[in-house]
């Protein structure tokens, strides 16, 4: 079994662990719990529930989440977690900031993922296998945007196999869209995700329209009447971020200039 080791200092049991810990850090007001209805933060919350800690749970909705997710959050959590809904949507964001999110620029993460959470203490399913910017994340850490969070990410040391594993024994429902090969559910053409976001494009024709139309309007309401811009129409906007972007682009100022 993943989830139980033996080593030579003796048997070890991941769950017990990732519960003490919880149990540990537990702060007077109650954890603030991150939910996201992906499988990590499904096994955070009932990690969190089994811990007995006093908690609330919330899901920062961004507007561009898959509609199979919020179908799934909705059926099975509707009544353990508060949805949260934003002050602004992903098209309002990209007319405002005058191009669509970029790997380089993700503005929408702190306006509509990351918020909630302040002067709290917010236990996540943050892990280091997820991926190597994550491999850098500490059991308990500040938040470098905003100092009065804190973190708490008591399965950061468990592997894919151990999430799964849990899910199983525990008979937790999840997300269908796992069952299509997704190996992590976020929003719906995410740039950190490039490889795949013309598939999403084809898979949900909606979100993808709305992104197509917010490029229309950002070119039209910012970049029409300028001169030397990257692009030339908004369509050439959401074509040239939805499969040109390169993955070092530098697009944190205002004028794109075409390239020569």
């Amino acid at each position: 079994m993943a989830l139980v080791d033996d080593t030579l200092f003796g048997t070890v049991d991941k769950v017990d662990i990732a519960i003490r810990r919880i149990q540990e850090f537990e702060p007077a007001e109650g954890y603030y719990v991150a939910f996201s209805g992906g499988k990590d933060s499904q096994v955070i919350l009932d990690l969190v529930e089994r811990a007995g800690v006093k908690h609330d749970a919330h899901m920062n909705i961004t507007t561009v989440d898959p509609p199979e997710l919020m179908r799934f959050v909705r059926e099975h959590y509707a009544d353990r977690v508060v949805l949260e809904r934003p002050d602004t949507s992903m098209y309002k964001l990209i007319v405002q900031k005058h191009f669509p999110p970029t790997v380089r620029v993700r503005y929408c993460c702190s306006e509509l993922k990351e918020r909630g959470g302040r002067n709290r203490t917010i236990v996540t399913g943050v892990r280091w296998a997820e991926s190597s910017r994550r491999s850098r994340r500490r059991l308990v850490e500040s938040c470098f945007r905003d100092s009065t969070k804190v973190y708490v990410n008591p399965i950061i040391d468990w592997s894919d196999d151990d999430v799964w594993e849990y899910i199983r024994e525990r008979e937790l429902a999840y997300c269908s869209l796992y069952d299509e090969g997704r190996l992590r559910i976020g929003c719906v053409m995410c740039p950190m995700s490039r490889a795949h976001m013309a598939e999403e494009a084809e898979r949900w024709p909606k979100i993808a329209a709305m992104y197509r139309r917010a490029c229309r309007a950002s070119y039209d309401s910012y970049f029409a009447t300028r001169e030397n811009v990257r692009w030339k129409s908004g369509d050439d906007m959401y074509e040239w971020w939805l499969n040109n972007q390169p993955a070092d682009d530098k697009t944190d100022h205002l004028f794109p200039m075409t390239d020569n």
